[in-house]
């Protein structure tokens, strides 16, 4: 009994830095923006589902520079882009929330958003997947509006 509460408080200590692989059913595919801040790759956690797209990075507190998570395809049923809004409840961190169109370009940035808010922050337009980074990243990396965002599903 000792070894299975050993090994549940140190999965609860493993899921509260933020980090999770592949190894624990998560998918993690390229997602590249070029634009005319140049070329960047991201290494995004894969949110298809309702279920994963309703978690999002709730929770998380170490997001890597390079992290990101796409909410692709969005809707998750896969129905027609349409305008949303995200919020940060339970989400500890600041995220840059980016907002693409369904020609794979940046509709709105949405940077440095209150962790913990619960106010709305909306699309702005129709979009068929959104982009979460590190809060501030966009801007560091010269990613703006009209950039081109694109990755693959397959083979991962």
């Amino acid at each position: 009994m000792k070894k299975v509460a050993t090994v549940i408080a140190l999965l609860a200590l493993a899921g509260c830095d933020g980090r999770r692989s592949e190894a624990e059913g998560v998918r993690i595919v390229p997602v590249r923006i070029d634009g005319a801040g140049g070329s960047h790759v991201f290494r995004a956690e894969l949110a298809q589902t309702a279920a994963e797209q309703a978690r999002g990075l709730m929770f998380r507190t170490n997001l890597v520079a390079d992290s990101a998570m796409l909410f692709a395809p969005y809707p998750p049923d896969g129905g027609e882009p349409r305008e949303t809004s995200f919020w940060m409840k339970n989400t500890p961190t600041s995220l840059d929330i980016l907002f693409i169109r369904a020609d794979g370009t940046i509709a709105r940035i949405a940077e440095n958003t209150v962790p913990f808010s619960e106010a709305s922050v909306p699309s702005g337009e129709p979009v068929s997947a959104v982009l979460e980074l590190r809060g501030g990243r966009a801007s560091e990396l010269g990613i703006g509006e009209g950039d081109r965002v694109s990755w693959s599903t397959t083979g991962s």
